[in-house]
């Protein structure tokens, strides 16, 4: 695991012992740390090693180093931000701490990747052609793989962190030798006062930056479109990423479409400026496999394709999806993100029939009922059946909710194994 000497003797308090938050406590404490933890969930609490339980809440802070809270905590309604505050003790989180530990580790160059949509793709890819090209690099963040828990690289290498919005608002020292922004569409709005709030959040990676730092922008939307002019003083060290580009995809059977065009020109961008060879860069794009619950094919049966985008949470990261495949009986819904699913509408025709699920569900279903067949299902498994009864060879069931998934489902993940198993119900 990733430690540092700086955090020895010291107290945290640490909110959320999730995947991030476990990691969290168990770096701290082989660090020499003094960690009093705390989660809701009584499972989790009991599964924690090396830290005092205690909710921080009902802790005197004054002194402690940091109250470490993970991701999911919303802070703008959970009362651990004012008291904090109060005690004059920073609110950070695992990506804070590794940008304090970068002192303490081998010579090494950090990549930071945000974007409402498609970050997960690109940190994969980047990493995928890092691998190729035999330079040694982890994927950390939130893509899943705490970054905390991993052993450090070796002098040269490269960590690739895929930061949600989230993650930035807990990181003040972060200062990524190449940092990417993808893309700006509305999601996460219950966690800020407005769209522009969120933007703000994505443009603090750049704020973060040293300025002769490489960043690489898309600027298919305005909110993006306005980070980059903000950084045109950069010069040579700005790369912007226009939409609509033409790209010969046929050699990249993973990374089809617009959107992962997009996603391409962007990991290209960042292996350029980390100065990987143009051949690591071919035969990492070719032999690219793409990532489980993304456009995953996980069975064909009796001639009716099964697709698993279980990580399309919100409209935009459904629409691509809808677009990819004809005759597709679509599995929609979930904890809503917005109102409607505007952004999927140029999809709508490749649509025979939706089968609405979760909490969205009925919403859903009223939205959709003009423009195809529906049949609210409610839970996963009988949306697959249904779904499973209509279809015809040549089709595609496909799981893109444009939702989040915690109305049913511990996360998206957890969401696309369920898929997965429904599937397999079928044989």
């Amino acid at each position: 695991m990733i430690t540092s000497r700086s955090w020895r003797g010291k107290r945290y308090a640490v909110l959320g012992l999730a995947r991030s938050g476990a990691a969290t406590v168990r770096a701290l404490a082989a660090s020499g740390a003094a960690v009093f933890a705390w989660d809701g969930d009584a499972e989790r609490r009991e599964e924690v090693q090396g830290a005092t339980l205690a909710d921080p809440m009902e802790l005197d802070l004054a002194g402690f180093a940091a109250v470490v809270v993970s991701p999911g905590v919303p802070l703008n309604r959970h009362p651990i931000a004012a008291k904090a505050r109060d005690a004059g003790v920073p609110l950070i989180g695992d990506i804070e701490l590794f940008a304090q530990a970068r002192a303490d580790l081998p010579p090494h160059r950090v990549v930071g990747i945000t974007g409402t949509n498609g970050k997960s793709t690109t940190t994969a890819l980047v990493h995928h052609i890092l691998q190729t090209a035999g330079v040694p690099s982890l994927m950390g963040g939130n893509i899943g793989l705490p970054i905390l828990s991993q052993e450090p690289l070796p002098e040269g290498g490269v960590y690739v962190l895929e930061l949600s919005s989230y993650q930035i608002d807990l990181t003040t020292g972060l200062d990524c030798d190449v940092a990417v922004l993808l893309n700006i569409t509305p999601d996460h709005l219950d966690r800020y006062e407005d769209f522009a709030a969120y933007a703000a959040s994505k443009a603090r990676l750049f704020a973060m930056q040293s300025p002769d730092h490489a960043a690489v922008i898309g600027i298919g939307d305005t909110p993006s479109y306005e980070i980059a002019r903000s950084l045109s003083v950069r010069g040579e060290h700005l790369t912007k990423i226009a939409p609509g580009v033409c790209m010969n995809q046929s050699k990249w059977p993973a990374l089809q479409g617009p959107h992962n065009a997009q996603n391409t020109l962007a990991a290209i961008a960042v292996c350029e400026a980390l100065g990987i060879e143009q051949w690591a860069i071919d035969r990492g794009l070719e032999s690219f496999t793409g990532l489980p619950h993304r456009m995953e094919t996980v069975a064909m049966v009796r001639g009716v394709r099964y697709v698993n985008d279980s990580k399309a949470t919100n409209p935009e990261s459904a629409a691509p999806a809808l677009a990819a495949f004809d005759g597709i009986h679509w599995i929609v819904g979930g904890q809503a993100k917005g109102d409607g699913l505007e952004p999927c509408r140029p999809g709508f025709g490749h649509v025979r029939c939706a089968y609405t699920i979760g909490q969205a569900g009925p919403r859903f279903a009223d939205v959709l009922a003009p423009d195809m067949p529906v049949e609210p299902c409610e839970t996963l498994e009988r949306a697959v059946k249904a779904a499973a009864e209509r279809a015809q060879p040549g089709d595609t069931v496909l799981l893109s909710p444009a939702c989040a998934s915690f109305d049913q489902f511990r996360d998206f993940e957890a969401r696309g194994t369920a898929f997965r198993k429904a599937v397999e119900a079928l044989r």
